[in-house]
């Protein structure tokens, strides 16, 4: 519009008139009113341009020289797009690795706990069938052996002071019962009020002394509980990790025998030289658990005949005053080894104390 304005101002005549003044046209009017308004329009674009400003987001890079083809646009919007995709897949990759890496390390422990399994379970049945050689403690499988046969026979001991503590116990609660009994035929019998009175009391002082009784045989039944399931089940732990490690270094001891006599090329040197530092990590471990079992054996052996010394000790007071009628020795011997008895009307022993 602006171009066709100023090619009709360009060929227009202008008039002079006499004073040399130029005319006033109809055509000036409107030529002046079209540059106003063409400007006012061109300003109000410049406005609008500085005050929105570009969108980064639709700003294009062009590659090559001015008045270049499409195809050097790059939009900066894909570039942003790209950007984000090669950060995600980068994560993704480390995640991809990482479990990888806990694959391979599983795959790795499981590899060689089954040639470990392998190898203990070749030298087991070699020494079953007597095919192959074994690492013998004669001291140390004799010390084994005692102890497994003295926890069999305390374990009998065990049983057999729960049954006389239940036993004990249901007599305790007839004669209880009983001594109610005569104390109520007594009321009711004026005849043989005397003699009713003198059996409920007889039964009553009976109970009370065979509380205090049970009260004993209670506490030693719980030492030897502990005795048995604790300290000495402690034990035969460690010599059951002991008697793994004796497989397991016997079993690489044969890996690395059978090993030396083949050839000595490189390969078989590489594997003999492997071996030979697994026989060397399963002795360290074989001699160090030897010597845990040895010490174990010695302090047991010790707190066995310190434990047993005050139980028998304890049972043997306990049962001889009950029997002999002396209720003072009786209460005695439960304060002479610190006993608390229940408290009177209390019910049957939990399953707690039973086990």
């Amino acid at each position: 519009m602006t171009e066709s304005i100023m090619s009709k101002a360009a060929t227009m005549e202008i008039p002079i008139n006499s004073n040399g003044d130029t005319g006033t046209l109809p055509e000036d009017d409107s030529l002046e009113q079209a540059a106003k308004l063409q400007w006012s329009l061109d300003e109000k674009d410049l406005q609008q341009v500085m005050v929105s400003g570009p969108n980064l987001n639709e700003t294009s890079i062009v590659s090559g020289g001015y008045g270049g083809t499409a195809e050097g646009i790059i939009p900066t919007s894909s570039m942003k797009g790209s950007n984000m995709h090669h950060s995600s897949s980068s994560s993704s990759m480390s995640a991809e690795e990482a479990t990888r890496g806990v694959a391979v390390e599983k795959l790795e422990t499981m590899k060689k706990w089954g040639l470990n399994t392998y190898k203990c379970t070749k030298q087991m049945i070699s020494e079953r069938f007597g095919r192959g050689s074994r690492t013998v403690d004669l001291e140390l499988e004799a010390q084994i052996e005692v102890l497994r046969d003295t926890k069999r026979k305390y374990e009998n001991v065990l049983r057999l002071a729960r049954a006389l503590t239940n036993h004990f116990y249901n007599m305790v609660q007839t004669q209880h019962a009983l001594g109610d009994t005569f104390a109520d035929l007594s009321q009711k019998s004026p005849e043989l009020r005397d003699e009713f009175g003198y059996n409920a009391e007889t039964q009553k002082l009976l109970c009370k002394n065979g509380e205090t009784l049970l009260g004993a045989i209670n506490f030693f039944v719980s030492s030897i509980n502990t005795l048995v399931n604790k300290t000495m089940e402690d034990t035969l732990m460690t010599i059951k990790m002991y008697e793994n490690a004796r497989l397991e270094y016997d079993a690489y001891r044969s890996d690395l025998e059978e090993l030396s006599l083949g050839p000595r090329d490189a390969v078989a040197m590489a594997r003999i030289e492997a071996a030979q530092q697994q026989y060397q990590t399963q002795k360290d471990k074989y001699e160090r658990l030897r010597s845990d079992v040895i010490i174990k054996l010695k302090f047991l052996e010790e707190n066995k005949v310190k434990v047993m010394h005050k139980q028998l000790l304890l049972f043997h007071n306990a049962i001889s005053a009950y029997f002999a009628g002396n209720q003072q020795q009786l209460e005695q011997t439960l304060k002479q080894f610190n006993i608390k008895l229940r408290p009177p009307g209390a019910d049957k022993p939990s399953w707690l104390e039973e086990q």
